[in-house]
């Protein structure tokens, strides 16, 4: 892997804020050419710094209005358990977040949903999908701060000129 410039770096929080820009809005933007620009974007795809691009929702909006954070633990911790479960809570479309985590939990999972019926018909699911010892569900409340774009700004001191 490569490493990023000034120029990446510059790109990829332009894309973080509009992923909609077109190649001359976004050199512009940063301060090169189109070509040049069109060229970096499309290593920066190759390389998989860009990952994706897509449109976010409101989900409030669409009427997934609740958050909940499910807290996972479990005795099995052998690779073949893993992908057993890995498998049917990925295939959960209510779960847009699952981490294994180090600690007092073993996994922790973000799930939206529609009310505390959704959340119900979601956990009778989940507890089908293995043998777990406990899951705890914390209901959020207000979301306070909600971003999709990495602080690149850390990483810019490191960067060449």
């Amino acid at each position: 892997m490569n490493s990023l410039d000034k120029f990446d770096c510059a790109i990829l929080a332009a894309l973080q804020g509009d992923a909609t820009l077109s190649i001359a809005g976004l050199a512009e933007r940063v301060g090169l050419s189109s070509t040049p620009c069109w060229k970096r974007v499309k290593r920066l795809e190759e390389e998989g710094y860009i990952e994706s691009r897509v449109s976010l929702i409101n989900r409030n909006k669409v009427g997934l209005p609740v958050t909940v954070f499910v807290s996972v633990r479990t005795t099995s911790h052998d690779e073949a358990w893993l992908a057993r479960f890995a498998a049917a809570v990925i295939a959960l479309p209510e779960v847009l977040e699952f981490h294994r985590m180090s600690g007092d939990v073993d996994y922790l999972l973000k799930v939206v949903t529609t009310d505390i019926g959704g959340y119900d018909r979601f956990y009778k699911k989940l507890i089908t999908t293995a043998n777990l010892t406990g899951v705890s569900s914390a209901f959020s409340m207000e979301q306070i701060k909600y971003s999709t774009a990495l602080p690149l700004d850390l990483i810019a001191h490191k960067l060449p000129t």
